[in-house]
């Protein structure tokens, strides 16, 4: 019995140039520590004028710096470290930029590119991700590979930095980026909103969000932790959304004593005008329709799992798509965390009715390795959901709860990996870490029951 033995840290120089889900996406030979993104857009034609500044380490040499970017979007001008680079190219979905001199091991570097275009959505598997006109404003959700749709980026999970958004747009729209607002000015018929992200972010969490919001303020309650939160809402839809939102402060404090602190400033909900098929996370951030404002479980549960991707997904990362169980497992599970905090169903309840669903369901996946078809197959998430349960059963709550806030700590604003989640299990339990969750993972049938 073995697991995959990768490690989360670092890119190896001699490994594959990308995930091998997303071949076509992301690079090893160089990392990206920090972006400055520059965007000014129109609402009206959907236009969008940006300009990039990548601060980068590479790899391994390198004579080109290959970047993500859709070709709707034109690179019109490109730098190296302050001088018009050798030569640049796009082809099918990348900027290729070539140095004058090769790029060695170790050596930092900057990149600026300016570009321009009509952003649009990317297709593919999962149907159409990344920057998506709404009926009045923008919606942005980048996973797992529609980042490049709106600026040129290592679209990869595991290269995390931290991000500078200024965007520009038409007076009486709110942009919403990750990070904390540092400042917003006025100029004629412009506005332009200035964010930090200071925290290390996958390129795929980054997003803008904009529309005729208005700021309505969440109390996060007299109990620690006071974590600020906030939503980003329609005038017309405030009322709806205080009242839809009136527990999110209660899943954040049952959140931070289960999972430990949570990992940024703050937390903001952008509720969009259009209804959405589903609600989508981003670092500090959830993204939900008006559909997922009403007070039933469906909605409930569903605000809990984007807040719980704050812990599993935004500052723990997987470091290779095919360990997506560790976001959507983990966030399932926090869904029944809530379930039972709330005096709705218990945890055991859950599991049980999870479980036997699964039973009849058919049973060929590899929760630890679904394949890119099948990364956000229901069961990923069910399955992964009773994964953990089966680590909580056999430790028992003191120590799973004292593992859950270890692994969070340890690995806080890092990649990590379904190995990593082995060590930390046997080092912080007695439990036989590779022997108990090799069935749930990476074996078709499914196990019995979890109990306790």
């Amino acid at each position: 019995m073995t697991f995959p033995a990768r490690t989360g840290q670092g890119f190896p120089a001699d490994g594959p140039a990308a995930d091998p889900y997303l071949p076509g996406s992301g690079s090893n030979a160089y990392r990206v520590e920090r972006y400055e993104l520059e965007l000014d857009y129109k609402v009206s034609s959907n236009r969008l004028s940006g300009r990039a500044v990548l601060h980068g380490v590479a790899q391994a040499p390198a004579s080109a710096v290959v970047l993500d970017l859709m070709g709707n979007l034109r690179a019109t001008k490109v730098q190296l470290d302050g001088r018009k680079a050798g030569r640049f190219s796009q082809r099918a979905e990348q900027l290729v930029i070539t140095a004058q001199a090769p790029l060695q091991p170790g050596q930092h570097f900057t990149l600026d590119v300016r570009y321009e275009g009509s952003p649009a959505p990317r297709r593919g598997l999962w149907g159409e991700v990344g920057w998506e006109e709404l009926t009045d404003g923008v919606l942005v959700a980048g996973q797992p590979n529609g980042a490049p749709s709106w600026f040129p980026c290592n679209d990869h999970p595991r290269d995390k930095a931290s991000y500078r958004f200024t965007v520009t747009t038409d007076a009486n729209y709110r942009a919403v980026c990750n990070g904390v607002l540092q400042s917003r000015t006025t100029r004629s018929s412009r506005e332009t909103w200035i964010y930090e992200q200071a925290e290390p972010m996958a390129s795929y969490l980054a997003t803008v969000q904009i529309g005729r919001y208005g700021l309505l303020e969440l109390d996060p309650g007299r109990h620690a932790p006071a974590v600020p939160q906030s939503a980003a809402v329609p005038p017309a839809l405030a009322d709806r959304a205080r009242a839809g939102l009136a527990l999110q402060p209660a899943m954040m404090r049952t959140f931070a004593s289960c999972f430990g602190p949570y990992p940024f400033p703050e937390y903001t909900v952008v509720v969009a005008e259009d209804e959405l098929e589903i609600p989508l996370e981003a670092q500090g951030m959830s993204i939900l329709g008006p559909n997922h404002l009403d007070q039933g479980w469906e909605s409930q549960r569903l605000i809990a799992h984007e807040l719980a991707h704050q812990w599993f997904g935004n500052s723990l990362t997987a470091a290779a798509w095919q360990d997506i169980w560790l976001h959507e497992g983990f966030a399932c599970y926090a869904e029944w965390i809530w379930s039972e905090e709330a005096g709705v169903l218990s945890v055991a309840a859950r599991a049980e009715a999870a479980w036997r669903r699964l039973k009849t369901d058919l049973q060929d996946i590899l929760v630890g390795d679904p394949g890119p078809e099948h990364m956000f197959d229901d069961r990923v998430y069910k399955r992964g959901a009773l994964a953990v349960h089966a680590v909580r059963m056999a430790c028992g709550d003191l120590a799973f709860f004292a593992l859950l806030q270890e692994w969070t700590a340890r690995h806080r604003h890092g990649s990590v990996t379904t190995h990593d989640f082995i060590l930390a299990v046997n080092r912080a339990t007695a439990v036989d870490a590779e022997s108990l969750l090799h069935p749930w993972l990476y074996e078709e049938a499914l196990p019995p029951l979890p109990v306790g």
